[in-house]
């Protein structure tokens, strides 16, 4: 029975729960995506792409791609919607090798209306530095359509001028980066914090039995890779990426205006204060009425439309001044500020007065 109860109280540990893995709150210098991007053209598409007059770019490019391939048009009236030009974009996976494929998604930069049915001809797709990293093409797939009717009425769903090619570009060169060469990794924290950049420099100086890790500020932990693991890098980051950490957090309230949104931390914390929460609030609603005419009424009356107002004043007078007590949790801030009847974008206002007040003890972001 003893066992049993330590084995329980072991389960329902919160500190157990709580810990995160370093994978999932740092990363590793190098270790990166890269992105890319291009310019190219999409044919074969049912007089959805780009109208020629408009889009000059889609007129040049054809005529730049019929020349290379021996087709003379620059005096020719080209006059097609089969054509549309688009900007490609991929992403280059870490440690990417020649030859293997990668997701490519084109978007309509002119006029074009569908890119379905469309084939994305050859694009070179391009890294920051401007060289060449991998080369798209092939057939797009279209998630969204758009149905028009004789009378002038659409229905569109999704995004038909945007389509992706699942493997549709090969990787042409590689990033020339290799980790069994450096002699000293930076772990970059996630979300940077002294507390949590230590805990972590800790727990890997635990794991290797040495004091190879330290923390250099609140973002960075320098890792100095063992003699052991000179020649193991991938394997030493291996297991410290599965080592578990408690991170830790600065109290903050984040609040979007535009939608009402409120977040807030688990350690926010305010002083003991009084909330006193009243709004006045007139309602004027406007009923139409129909006013006919009476037995005797003269000769002519007509029956009319009459509109009668009702008028309602809210003072919120069954509302009351709360006192919220020093140290209170986010649960009971938030079950006392509901008592008053207080809604989103009020809460948005009264967060802000405390804080003002000097009573909340985090910090508020508002977007």
């Amino acid at each position: 029975m003893a066992a049993l109860a330590v084995g329980i109280a072991l389960l329902a540990s919160p500190k157990a729960e709580a810990g995160s893995r370093i994978k999932d709150i740092a990363e590793f210098e190098g270790v990166r995506e890269n992105l890319l991007i291009g310019y190219g053209l999409v044919v074969g598409l049912n007089g959805t792409g780009d109208r020629l007059a408009n889009a000059a770019f889609t007129q040049q490019s054809l005529v730049s791609m019929l020349e290379r391939l021996g087709v003379n048009t620059r005096d020719a009236n080209l006059n097609t919607r089969n054509v549309a030009a688009v900007m490609v974009t991929a992403t280059l996976p870490p440690f990417a090798r020649h030859g293997a494929r990668i997701d490519v998604t084109a978007s309509a930069l002119g006029d074009a209306t569908n890119l379905l049915g469309g084939t994305l001809l050859v694009t070179p797709l391009l890294g920051a530095d401007g060289e060449v990293y991998a080369v798209a093409q092939g057939q797009l797939a279209v998630s969204g359509f758009t149905v028009k009717g004789d009378s002038g009425s659409s229905i569109t769903k999704g995004v038909p001028t945007s389509a992706r090619i699942a493997n549709g570009a090969i990787i042409e060169r590689e990033l020339g980066f290799e980790l069994r060469e450096l002699g000293a990794i930076h772990i970059a924290m996630r979300n940077p914090d002294f507390t949590t950049a230590s805990r972590v420099a800790d727990a890997i100086n635990q794991h290797l039995g040495a004091n190879a890790a330290y923390a250099t500020d609140p973002g960075t932990v320098l890792l100095n890779i063992p003699d052991g693991y000179r020649t193991r890098t991938a394997e030493i980051l291996t297991e410290i990426e599965q080592i578990t950490v408690e991170p830790d957090a600065i109290a903050r309230v984040v609040i979007d205006e535009t939608s009402g949104v409120i977040v807030m931390g688990e350690n926010v914390r305010i002083d003991t204060v009084a909330i006193a929460h009243g709004n006045l609030t007139i309602r004027i609603a406007e009923t139409p009425q129909v006013s006919q005419p009476g037995a005797f009424a003269p000769e002519g009356a007509q029956t009319t439309e009459v509109d009668r107002s009702n008028i309602t004043i809210d003072e919120s007078n069954d509302r009351r001044l709360a006192v919220m007590r020093a140290g209170i949790s986010i649960q009971e801030l938030v079950s006392g500020l509901n008592a008053l009847g207080i809604g989103p974008r009020d809460l948005i206002t009264i967060l802000q007065t405390i804080k003002t007040a000097g009573a909340l003890h985090a910090d508020i972001q508002v977007f």
